[in-house]
């Protein structure tokens, strides 16, 4: 970007009128208006996708564990789906950091009203799982303005009105917005059975668990 911001000369050009008293620091004024301006590219670029936009939640919201965990499922049904790419960020000096550069390459899917049957999350802690299971009976887990960051999903998935393709800064049936320019889908509904997520973050408005079971466990969900 510095080179498109130049240094101009100070010489007036010949045949223009001599320059007011003031009028040359009204110029320099202008060039550090226009110099920030360009600057803001360049910064949002830097900052990358784990940002939050002014319309909506863009992905997590917080520094990531880096430590991934497992969601199941037996169904997932949602009204106002949406899901594109971004990249979640693990605190300064974080130990889980590895290679990354303390960065997960993730995929966000947001859901405006969901609910889930038999849920279980569960992450390895080094030679135990912490776990916790939820809506196993009549009542379903419920959760609003759902979000997800994973590096896998898998299940068998149905869409109602899908459109996929979409620039993800114009998204709208989950109240989310992602990056411009990146590649995203939504749709009105979805339907997942048999669902399972390697998750590296999950947010929500409202989470309810009935029947809500935490504890250290051998086996993982």
């Amino acid at each position: 970007m510095a080179s498109s911001v130049g240094t101009t000369s100070e010489t007036p050009e010949s045949g223009s009128a001599p320059e007011a008293p003031g009028s040359s620091a009204r110029r320099g004024r202008v060039r550090g208006r226009r110099a920030a301006i360009m600057a803001v590219p360049a910064v949002a670029i830097t900052a990358g996708l784990a940002i939050m936009t002014a319309e909506g939640a863009l992905g997590v919201q917080f520094a990531i564990s880096g430590m991934a965990f497992t969601v199941t499922a037996e169904s997932l049904d949602g009204t106002g789906f949406e899901q594109f790419g971004g990249l979640d960020n693990m605190a300064d000096n974080s130990p889980n950091a590895g290679d990354t550069g303390g960065q997960v390459l993730v995929v966000t899917s947001a859901i405006k009203d969901a609910t889930l049957s038999k849920l279980c999350q569960s992450v390895d802690l080094g030679g135990t799982n912490l776990k916790i299971e939820a809506g196993n009976g009549k009542d379903k887990v419920h959760a609003t303005d759902l979000t997800t960051d994973s590096t896998e999903l898998t299940g068998n998935a149905r869409f109602d009105n899908i459109e996929i393709g979409n620039d993800a800064s114009t998204l709208t049936k989950a109240g989310v917005k992602g990056p411009l320019g990146v590649f995203s889908q939504q749709a009105d509904t979805v339907h997942i059975a048999d669902l399972r997520q390697t998750n590296y973050a999950t947010t929500a408005g409202v989470f309810k668990l009935p029947g809500l079971k935490l504890s250290f466990s051998s086996k993982a969900c």
